[in-house]
């Protein structure tokens, strides 16, 4: 257990970057996603749904599976769903491992998005970059049916299961043990393959020297005597003798010295010398050559195989070299059957080796044959100089074959072999996704808040406008209020105005009422005055009436208290009420009061 909790603390992801996942989950909206309406509980069968699709191996993506079920699934479900979708989908299509392996591990889109839903930071994510970024050991691999492939796809079993195990629990323990396990067997591997490698290149270099001086003189055997009449005897050491010094020597000096350049010289006489076609016309050079052939073919021999060469073999050839100097013609037959047995190839006569700048761009990298799950990968593990060829391994030291250089480059410029692209590790596929949607995200947080800035614009503006129109609502009532106050007030005045005249012209016809009455008063007439707050009165008597000046003078009762008014005065007080005019009763009034008055005095 403490190894998993180890291995999940060193998996965590940077903080920056699980708060980058934070914020997807949480905010992203994709169009056509089964978003919910409001905030909705996490639907409580949202990890049996996710483990039933992983226990069954399906590659539906979880956003789909989502789609076709009635949530409501939350927004963190959704955006879980669909983030786990494009990491796996974009390592899918970019990984470069084969496509059998990488399709397996796109299925874990489903844990995978189970826990980044479930878990505060990722985890299981961190988990995950650790063990799928390993896979850059087995970019290589091919689905062969060989027990190194079959053994990769064996885990890969045992992961389902792991992770199966994971779900019940509830925990990322299993699946972090399995991890571990799989890095400690990653560098036994490792140091395991290197072993290999060194043993396969040192086996194969070996075998490549054998098997080139083997090819060559074969070819130059073969190339010598092909479509010649030779006789028995020369035929035979030619092939038992002369083959076999020619394959030491090339295994042992090589092509490019002096007793390679001797060897094959005195092959091609040997064959001019035994085929009268060749060497019958021209007596003075067989001579020659005939007189010294014997000797150098012991002399190379010796050189070789630090011994006399085989006395019957090499005197079965000084006979017919003695035969065809005396003029002899010894019996000659057809090469063609020795030719067949010798099966050589001609190419090895012209191979021209790969120039070393050439090898840098092809050394220790993978190439790939076929394409989709038929494809087969191979890694350049090696150029053997000594036979121009390609060592291909399964890049953990087993051999898988050798490509002649030439062939090599004919599939490659046809398109047969091309290199493997880069890997690319799943850390960097999460980090550029979860980068690529941040940078959607912040664009969509930009978009909401110019939409909650254009919101409340548009509400200051209905605001201000609603108060614009409370204003001229309640403008155009002041002004209705103040045209009806107007009006009435208008109305008022006109009312006062038609009320005022018609008081005026009531005062008027009073006045010329009281005029024509003061007119009437006649000498003696009496009016009333009043005189005190209490209303009392006094009555007075006009007793002139100067017309000039208009004035009236009166007097009372005893001719005294003389006052005087003009005409108007005395119709202003009428008007107002503070004085009166006395009619007839007040001369009774009076007369009777005089009467009595002078009684009084007669008494």
């Amino acid at each position: 257990m403490s190894d998993a909790m180890d291995t999940m603390t060193d998996s965590v992801l940077p903080d920056s970057l699980s708060e980058r996942i934070g914020g997807v989950l949480r905010e992203i909206r994709v169009p056509d996603l089964p978003y919910p309406v409001g905030q909705p509980e996490q639907s409580h069968n949202w990890t049996a749904l996710l483990r039933e699709h992983w226990s069954r191996q399906t590659d539906q993506r979880v956003s789909a599976v989502l789609a076709d079920l009635e949530g409501p699934w939350s927004v963190q479900q959704v955006n879980g769903a669909y983030l786990a979708d494009r990491i796996m989908d974009v390592f899918l299509r970019s990984s470069g491992l084969h496509p059998v392996l990488v399709t397996r591990l796109a299925r874990l889109r489903y844990p995978l998005a189970w826990r980044l839903v479930e878990e505060e930071r990722p985890v299981f994510a961190g988990l995950l970059v650790s063990w799928l970024d390993s896979f850059a050991d087995w970019r290589g691999w091919s689905d062969s049916g060989g027990r190194s492939s079959r053994a990769l796809l064996d885990q890969l079993d045992r992961v389902v299961e792991v992770v199966d195990q994971c779900f019940l629990d509830n925990d990322l323990a299993p699946f972090a043990n399995f991890c571990e396990k799989w890095h400690r067997e990653a560098d036994r591997r490792h140091q395991h393959s290197s072993r290999l490698h060194q043993r396969l290149l040192e086996t194969e270099a070996g075998a490549a020297r054998q098997r080139r001086a083997d090819q060559l003189s074969r070819a130059i055997a073969g190339r010598a005597m092909e479509g010649r009449q030779l006789p028995a005897p020369m035929q035979d050491f030619l092939i038992q003798h002369w083959l076999p010094l020619l394959r030491q020597l090339a295994w042992r000096e090589g092509d490019s010295g002096d007793n390679w350049r001797h060897a094959t010289r005195l092959l091609e006489w040997m064959v001019w010398v035994g085929d009268p076609a060749l060497s019958g016309q021209e007596t003075d050079r067989l001579y020659q050559v005939g007189e010294q052939l014997s000797d150098r073919i012991a002399e190379v021999w010796q050189r070789i195989w630090e011994e006399a060469p085989p006395r019957g073999p090499l005197a079965a050839v000084e006979t017919v070299l003695v035969d065809r100097l005396r003029g002899g013609d010894p019996v000659v037959e057809s090469t063609r059957a020795r030719v067949e047995q010798l099966d050589y190839d001609p190419a090895w006569l012209e191979t021209s080796g790969a120039q070393p700048d050439s090898l840098e761009q092809y050394r220790k990298n993978w190439f790939v044959e076929g394409s989709g799950d038929q494809e087969q990968r191979r890694f350049f593990l090696a150029y053997l100089d000594e036979t121009a060829e390609v060592l291909w391994s399964n890049g953990y030291g087993v051999r898988l074959g050798l490509t002649r250089w030439h062939e090599f480059r004919e599939s490659l410029d046809a398109g047969r072999v091309r290199p493997l692209p880069p890997l690319t590790r799943f850390g960097d596929v999460l980090a550029d996704t979860v980068a690529a949607l941040d940078r959607v995200l912040a664009s969509q947080r930009s978009q909401r808040q110019a939409a909650a800035r254009k919101a409340r614009e548009r509400a200051d503006h209905l605001r201000q406008q609603r108060e614009a129109e409370a204003r001229q609502r309640a403008e155009a009532e002041a002004a209705r209020k103040a045209e009806a106050e107007r009006q009435a007030k208008q109305a008022r005045e006109q009312a006062e105005q038609a009320e005022a005249d018609r008081l005026e012209a009531v005062r008027e016809a009073a006045r010329a009422r009281a005029v024509a009455e003061v007119d009437r008063l006649n000498m003696g007439g009496w009016i009333a005055l009043k005189k005190t707050p209490d209303n009392d009165e006094q009555r007075l008597k006009l007793a002139v009436r100067i017309n000039a000046s208009r004035k009236l003078v009166f007097v009372d009762r005893l001719g005294l208290n003389r006052t005087e008014l003009t005409v108007d005065d005395l119709v202003e007080r009428l008007l107002s009420g503070t004085a009166r005019l006395l009619g007839a009763s007040a001369e009774f009034d009076e007369t009777l009061s005089r009467v009595v008055g002078r009684i009084r005095v007669g008494r």
